[in-house]
């Protein structure tokens, strides 16, 4: 059973965020890299937010241009408050920095819709 556990971790393309620092570190890669972000904010006892996580693992394999991104509110509550985020489950679109998109609460096809959207307006601005 570790081991499946451990393998899970290993394959996640979604990056847990563990403090205030490594959220202002992975944001600062990603914009100057150039890099769009998901972001979801989320909470343990939340279970429409633990419900996301596959969907999210899903894209973050299909999106790989993308960094996913995830942040327990409980855990690194600087960062949710810094964000204005106010429920759970709450997908934020940040591109070089500057939000583009909110999608709250655990809506598979919005969420889907929404990232696909993003992924076409940034592709647009490359090509």
């Amino acid at each position: 059973m570790e081991d499946q556990v451990a393998k899970e971790a290993v394959k996640s393309r979604v990056v847990k965020v563990e403090s205030q620092e490594s959220w202002g570190l992975l944001v600062s890669q990603a914009n100057s890299q150039r890099c769009p972000m998901v972001v979801h904010f989320t909470a343990a006892w939340c279970m429409p937010s633990v419900v996301m996580k596959p969907l999210l693992e899903e894209l973050a394999l299909v999106h790989q241009n993308i960094l996913f991104l995830s942040v327990d509110v409980d855990e690194v509550k600087k960062v949710a408050s810094k964000m204005e985020i106010k429920a759970m489950p709450t997908l934020l679109l940040l591109r070089e920095g500057a939000q583009v998109d909110k999608v709250v609460g655990a809506n598979p096809e919005e969420i889907k819709k929404r990232i696909d959207n993003f992924v076409h307006s940034f592709r647009a601005l490359i090509n």
